[in-house]
């Protein structure tokens, strides 16, 4: 007889409230984002080797299932990223940076 028994989905949520895939550093986003690109589960797998093929198949099922509220999530990581991102460009201006760079590299050589 077949005994079918239901498995937790591979989605950890960490400390600072991103979603990663198994036991792993590869984000919900990562896995997402190549499946919208067309990649497959295995090509997937390829791509980030500490990811399952079974974990991977997991989190597009639940993707697939959740469309909307994974949508939510990745809108909110996409509004953070851009907050932090304006809050560091605040502090270390990246263009007086880039200045600073080439003026060392031009008394280096010249």
């Amino acid at each position: 007889m077949l005994l079918i028994v239901a498995q937790a989905i591979p989605i950890e949520i960490d400390i600072d409230g991103v979603a990663r895939v198994g036991k792993t550093r590869v984000t919900l986003d990562t896995v997402v984002a190549e499946f919208d690109r067309g990649a497959t589960a295995e090509e997937i797998v390829y791509r980030y080797p500490a990811l399952k093929l079974a974990d991977v198949y997991s989190t597009i099922s639940f993707y697939l299932n959740h469309q909307q509220e994974v949508a939510q999530y990745l809108q909110q990581r996409q509004q953070q990223a851009q907050e932090i991102r304006l809050v560091n460009e605040q502090k270390f201006d990246p263009q007086g940076l880039r200045d600073r760079l080439l003026a060392r590299r031009v008394e280096r050589l010249g």
